[in-house]
Parts: C-alpha cells; structure tokens; sequence
C-alpha cells in the first residue's frame, strides 16, 4: 500500500511519524510524499492547544477529498489518543484511529482492516520507552532529532502532555548512541535531542540526571558535527552539562529553555518548579561559561491571575535579560488541567495584547542581535540551493525551522548538508545575509 503521512505540531511528533513511516515500509508499504499517490493517508495529529487541534482538526477533513478513490484515511497522535472516542463519534470519515503509543501494531491493523469498517486503538503506554527499530527519514538526511525519552513527570497546571503521553520514560543510553551512529552512517551531521524534559534524562532508568553524560558519549559518535539540547528546564541545568557543553567543541552554544514566566507568583500557580531567582541564576551561569551562548525560551502571557504588574515584570525581564530567540503562546484553556478551573481567568483580547506588546519587544532585542554579528565569520549549514544561486541555511545558533535563517552567496558550489563558512554582512529581524569563506 502507499502511505502518506501528513505531521502536525512538534518535533516529537514529527520523530512519531518517521517512526511510523519506518514500521511501515519495513512491512512492505511505500511511503509516498503526496495524498493523490496515496492508497491510505495517516494524519499524525496535535491536541496541546486549541489552536493546534483547530488545524489538526482541519487537515483531517482537508485528506478527506483524496478518499474518494477509495482510499483508507488514519488519524494518529495526541488529538486522538485525548479526545479519540468523541472523534470516533463525529467523525465517520476516519477509518483508523490510533493514539500515541500503537504505531508497531499498525502494519497488522493495516493488513486485517475490512473495507467501510471504522476501527479504534488507543493503548496505554508502555512502562519503559517502546524502541520501534529503523526510523525512516523523510525530510532531510543532514539534521535529525533524537528521541531521548517519552513522555512526562512535570505537573504543570496548564498541560495535558502528562495525560496523553504518559509518566517519563529514559531511552537506554546505548540504544541512543546506537541509533545516533546509524543516523551518522546515513550522512547526518547533526542531531537535535528532544524529549518533553530533556534535562530529566536518566532520572527513572538510572536513578541520577545523565544528560551531560549522554551528551558527551555523542560527541564521540563519528561524523556527526553539532548537538543541540531542546526543551530543557531551568532547574535540572546542572554544572556538569554546562561544563560539557562548554568544552566539547561539537555541541552548539544554544539552549532551549522553555521558562513561561518570571513572576514567582504566576510560576507557583503554574506548578512550575523554577522561580525569577533560580532562572536568572542559571541564565547567569549559561553566560558566564559560554558568552557567546544563544538562549531560546518561550512564555505564557494571560494565564489566569497574571494581573498588570505580572505583565510589567515579565515585559523589563525580557529587556534585562535580551534573549536571543524568544516566542510567546497566549494561554489556552484546557480541559482536565487544574489552570481551567482557577479564578481570574485573562480574556482573549487582553492576552493577545499582551502577546503583541511582548514580541514588539522582542523584535526589538532580535534585530539589535543579529546586527552584532555583521562582520563576523559563522559556520553555516547549508539547507537549500535556490535557483539564483544563493543559498539558505542556518548557524550553530539557530534551529530548524523556528530560529533565524542565514542567506548567502558563494564562489564555488554548495551543496545541502555541506557546513560551510559565511562572513556575515548584512541583518534583519530574522535572517541574517553574508558570503562564503574559504
């Protein structure tokens, strides 16, 4: 059969889907990069806000044109392990529904599935990390995440990820370097470690934070060049992993630190673990260590009880601290978290503005960043050859797809994956231009 698969939200999800994809054709499927060659088309959903399960919602009914020839429509992932008997229930064009943990049982779903019958999977997790085998990458061959750890132990008063994907679960630390060298024998040059809480790596399989550990045995992987840490919390950057990351030369000077507030008083009612202290203490020690360091975070604005002055501290710590990249989420309501049924609740106009005002701010610190790098000398790596013989990339600051890119020039031919050098001569808000190097 060939199989589309249409992937929604994060990276997490899209590791699920080459999964997925890998199960797949190890069991004789083809997986094809279009619906209309499809014979069945599988839809790896997100349901962490209502904005991402509005579009996942619409990308199900989008895939049901191409059923017309008969096709089998599939609809995996977070939208339908949380809410998969009601969408069971209003939606008769889905033939398959599947949650997060039953894509090894796929192939033999696949093969025992009647024509016009609807069927439904939503198995409880696993009690250690499920390893599926062969990841089949769909997408680019140079840069790929690396799942270290399935779902979460962090109880955040507004996320449901805990009670869609389940308690922490740590990857064997030599199936991950297994997999990284078999990443790096496809010609992968570097790899992105994701996880809900990469920072709590090892803490269930081996009793002890082993992140800077895993990290380092990675830079011994050959042929692999950068290593860039996502989705790391503020209280779990221990000492040894910042030392790690500022001697060992393949590991990139960036972080993901997803802090959401710095109002100890929205953190306490976030259940978050930090405190305005605690983060700039380790933004502090990050710096001081690597100066040239890019912090990535994102924040929450309007979540309930966030009042003016809440506001106000958040707006002068983002001007304090000048965060390189930054992103900003209004709160979003969701059903079964404790944050849905607290008092003061912000309205929707109020928190946008927040929203607004916050990334003016940030665009601000963003152009006056990118600015400083006019003159200097970046190792890029090459994503896209464009037809005027310019080039796009990204440099050891900035990840795929969220961060900024660089657009260059160059005097001899690049290729995608090539990792070249790129004097830096012009900036804007998001990108960066400049020339090749020998």
């Amino acid at each position: 059969m060939n199989i589309y698969i249409e992937t929604l939200g994060c990276a997490k999800n899209a590791s699920d889907s080459e999964t997925a994809a890998g199960i797949l054709e190890a069991a004789g499927h083809v997986i094809v990069k279009s619906p209309a060659e499809a014979d069945g088309i599988m839809v790896n959903t997100c349901g962490f806000i209502n904005d991402a399960k509005k579009e996942s919602i619409g990308r199900i009914f989008d895939m049901t044109e191409y059923k017309k020839n008969g096709g089998i429509l599939i609809v995996s992932g977070c939208l339908s392990q949380r809410y998969g008997e009601e969408l069971y229930k209003e939606m008769p064009e889905v033939d398959i529904f599947l949650g997060v943990n039953d894509y090894p049982a796929l192939p033999e779903i696949l093969n025992n599935h009647v024509k016009g019958k609807r069927e439904k999977y939503f198995s409880v997790y696993e009690k250690g990390f499920l390893e599926t085998g062969y990841r089949k990458r769909t997408d680019n061959g140079y840069s790929a995440t690396i799942k270290i750890a399935e779902g979460c132990n962090n109880v955040c008063a507004y996320c449901v990820i805990p009670s869609i994907r389940g308690p922490y679960r740590s990857k064997k630390m030599e199936d991950i370097l297994k997999e990284a060298r078999q990443l790096a024998e496809d010609g992968c040059k570097e790899l992105i470690l994701i996880a809900q809480d990469v920072t709590a790596y090892g803490l269930d399989l081996y009793k002890e934070l082993r992140l800077a550990k895993l990290v380092k045995e990675l830079c011994r992987v050959e042929g692999i060049q950068w290593i860039r840490l996502m989705y790391c919390y503020e209280d779990r950057i221990t000492d040894e992993l910042i030392e790690v990351m500022a001697t060992e030369e393949k590991v990139c000077h960036y972080i993901d630190i997803p802090i959401q507030h710095v109002s100890d008083k929205i953190l306490r009612s976030m259940h978050r673990r930090s405190t305005k202290a605690s983060i700039l203490n380790t933004i502090g020690r990050l710096r001081k260590a690597m100066p040239d360091i890019h912090i990535r975070t994102t924040l929450i604005t309007g979540f309930p009880g966030e009042d003016k002055d809440d506001f106000q501290e958040l707006i002068e710590f983002i001007e304090s601290q000048k965060f390189e990249r930054l992103g900003v989420f209004t709160y979003s309501k969701e059903e079964g978290t404790p944050a849905s049924k607290m008092a003061n609740q912000v309205r929707e106009d109020t928190k946008q503005k927040r929203k607004d005002l916050l990334m003016t701010k940030q665009l601000e610190i963003a152009l006056s960043s990118n600015e400083q790098k006019i003159g200097t000398l970046l190792e890029v790596l090459v994503e896209e050859a464009e037809e005027d013989g310019s080039y796009t990339g990204r440099s050891r600051y900035d990840a795929p797809e969220i961060d900024n890119t660089v657009l260059f020039s160059s005097d001899f031919l690049c290729m995608p994956g090539d990792i070249v050098n790129v004097r830096i001569t012009d900036a804007f808000d998001y990108d960066l231009v400049g020339r090749t190097e020998e």
